[in-house]
């Protein structure tokens, strides 16, 4: 009898040990974006806004592209590369973001909302990044 009692006391104890304990997201599926409830589920939001924001930049980028890559072939030598500028400002604009958005993450530094600060600016810039690209196609 007093080691059913003991085995029901730690059962207790581990019981209200892990009660404070949430699972992760992934377990609890996906979280519910509009309202975010933890730091974690806040972070993979942003991911996804990240992911999203990335992928319209990405089109934008393509279509930008193949547009100029059109131009370059019907200019003449001193209207041609337009898409080599394309590609050379790409490249640094991403450097430049990852920098920046680097920095952004110095605000929490080694807590769990960095990665969560990054994703949000990453997303941010490209959003914008996206709009600038498309303007550009208008223009040309």
């Amino acid at each position: 009898m007093e080691m059913s009692r003991k085995n029901a006391l730690l059962a207790a104890v581990l019981l209200c040990a892990t009660a404070g304990l949430s699972m992760p997201a992934a377990a609890q599926g996906e979280p519910d974006c509009k309202a975010p409830q933890t730091q974690a589920d806040m972070t993979i939001c942003a991911g996804k806004d990240y992911e999203k924001a990335d992928k319209k930049l990405n089109a934008e980028y393509q279509k930008l592209r193949k547009l100029l890559a059109e131009r370059d072939r019907t200019a003449d030598a001193d209207g041609k590369g337009a898409t080599d500028a394309l590609v050379t400002a790409q490249r640094a604009w991403v450097a430049f973001r990852d920098a920046n958005c680097a920095l952004s993450g110095f605000q929490a530094r080694g807590g769990s909302m960095e990665p969560m600060l990054i994703a949000s600016c990453r997303a941010e810039m490209s959003g914008k990044r996206a709009e600038e690209l498309k303007t550009m196609i208008d223009q040309f």
